[in-house]
């Protein structure tokens, strides 16, 4: 019975990523065939590409729980049966470390200008903009709150935080192909892949800690985000070097304290309900 249950698993996690994959490149795919010159043209297509990984995880606990599967997935969003103080971890880790980063760009003459520079209201505004429509709502419900629980029943938490990192790096590898998608066009695939894959272990490290509610997660995913467009590290050398830098020396500190099997500290149970 526990072979059938693991390759009914395995069966979910290979559509999951179909679906994932296929949607979002049906979108960017073409732009990016179109950018290289590889063909002329394309009919213009919606903005809808990255609601892959949302999409393909409400459709399969729909097929697999109706409409009941949905709500409870849409419902952990919205979920608060966790130690409150992981929403100051969630909201304030990304920007501490863009902020030393930017320290660094200060110290080698390398400032990056600032997109907000004279009206301090566009930074609460981007924050919400970019949790709705700049990668959490349309990313997390898949990654973490559809794949990572399967992964982590048989890889543990940093081993599946990696290859969900990798997985979703490589999700997004049209857009480096687009010049419209100008943080990932033409810039370095390799640290965008490192400093992903880090980011995903610290999104498990946060998930397993907040009872699999999928709130601290999006708003880490957001700011995370929102610091690096409102403060464009990567704009200078030496600041993304240190960005990464620090990254990855916050991951290997969690992954020692907190275990790297669970990414949990005591007796707490990770395991879906």
């Amino acid at each position: 019975m526990a072979s059938r249950s693991r390759s009914t698993t395995w069966r979910a996690v290979a559509v999951f990523l179909l679906l994932t994959f296929g949607w979002s490149w049906v979108f960017w795919v073409p732009r990016a065939l179109v950018s290289e010159g590889y063909i002329e043209s394309f009919p213009l297509l919606p903005e809808l590409g990255a609601f892959g990984p949302t999409i393909a995880a409400f459709v399969l606990v729909v097929y697999a729980d109706g409409l009941q599967g949905a709500k409870r997935l849409a419902g952990r969003a919205l979920q608060l049966d966790y130690p409150k103080r992981w929403v100051g971890v969630a909201l304030l880790f990304a920007p501490v470390v863009v902020f030393a980063s930017l320290a660094v760009a200060v110290a080698t003459d390398t400032t990056p200008s600032f997109p907000w520079a004279g009206n301090l209201l566009v930074l609460p505004i981007a924050f919400v903009f970019i949790l709705l429509l700049g990668g959490p709502i349309q990313e997390e419900f898949g990654w973490r709150g559809y794949l990572l629980d399967a992964l982590q029943e048989r890889f543990g938490a940093v081993v599946s935080g990696v290859i969900i990192g990798l997985t979703w790096a490589i999700w997004h590898v049209p857009l480096f192909y687009i010049p419209s998608e100008t943080i990932y066009y033409q810039n370095p695939f390799l640290g965008f892949a490192v400093s992903i894959t880090l980011f995903s272990v610290l999104l498990t490290w946060v998930y397993n800690n907040t009872n699999r509610s999928l709130l601290p997660a999006l708003l880490f995913h957001a700011s995370f985000n929102w610091s690096q467009a409102m403060f464009p590290i990567l704009d200078s050398d030496p600041a993304s070097l240190t960005f990464v830098a620090l990254l990855a020396v916050s991951t290997i500190a969690v992954a020692v304290y907190w275990g790297r099997e669970r990414l949990v500290r005591g007796g707490d149970d990770i395991s879906p309900s």
